[in-house]
């Protein structure tokens, strides 16, 4: 059986995410660093980041409150929240409105190709012990996790999504062919992957791969991809 490379046709697009945090400074330098900022600039992704402070009626800038029930911890408000969405879209309209929850959705690459694929998100990050339950009831659209434990805050989860979303945008990446190739595109995961020197220490790269034959040297990718999946992620398969 021969090897049929793997390819995933995407359309132009520009992506604006829009995130809400009560700590904008977590998000700031992360979103303007690397591809996010390459992104940015070339005016292929809009990243914004909004206070939900500045949204709040209380003069001290308060967005969370003791839960009813007398549980532990601290809430974060429908108030604020609801006032921060209903601005945004009041300006254009939002395909997805996203919590960072460890209770959603696990994340993975066909939700972030999917997402991808979208014009308009917002990103909600929780905070505290949690959110008032209506704002996920009336408010959000989709609620995604990174994975079963729990984080100080959404913010981390939001830079995952961001990041994974972005890159994917035509255009981000130099060399396109290489997102599309990425672990978890097709459930594989990555072949091995080389670069020179050839030998080091007696260590050598695969003949195969320095043979010059792209139809063998793909067959060895997609074997060596299926190998890598079947031993350290057969759930993918």
């Amino acid at each position: 059986m021969y090897f049929v490379p793997r390819i995933l046709y995407f359309v132009f697009n520009k992506v604006r995410i829009d995130i809400i945090t009560v700590l904008p400074e977590m998000l700031e330098g992360p979103l303007n660093c690397s591809i996010l900022k390459r992104a940015q600039d070339k005016g292929l992704a809009q990243l914004v980041v909004h206070n939900l402070r500045d949204y709040t009626l209380n003069k001290h800038r308060k967005v969370d409150d003791y839960p009813f029930g007398g549980d532990a911890g601290m809430v974060m408000q429908v108030e604020p929240v609801d006032r921060c969405i209903e601005h945004l879209k009041s300006e254009r309209d939002y395909d997805e409105v996203i919590f960072t929850a460890p209770d959603g959705e696990t994340f993975n690459q066909k939700m972030a190709n999917s997402l991808s694929l979208l014009q308009n998100i917002i990103i909600l990050c929780g905070h505290y012990k949690g959110v008032d339950y209506r704002i996920r009831e009336h408010l959000i659209t989709r609620e995604i996790s990174i994975g079963d434990y729990v984080l100080t805050g959404g913010e981390i989860p939001a830079l995952a999504i961001a990041d994974a979303v972005v890159r994917l945008l035509p255009g981000v990446i130099g060399d396109e062919q290489s997102a599309l190739s990425d672990s978890f595109q097709d459930n594989l995961l990555e072949p091995p992957i080389y670069t020179r020197p050839a030998n080091y220490k007696g260590w050598e790269v695969p003949p195969i791969l320095l043979s010059g034959h792209q139809a063998n040297i793909d067959k060895w990718k997609y074997e060596q991809a299926l190998a890598r999946t079947q031993r350290l992620r057969p759930d993918l398969l």
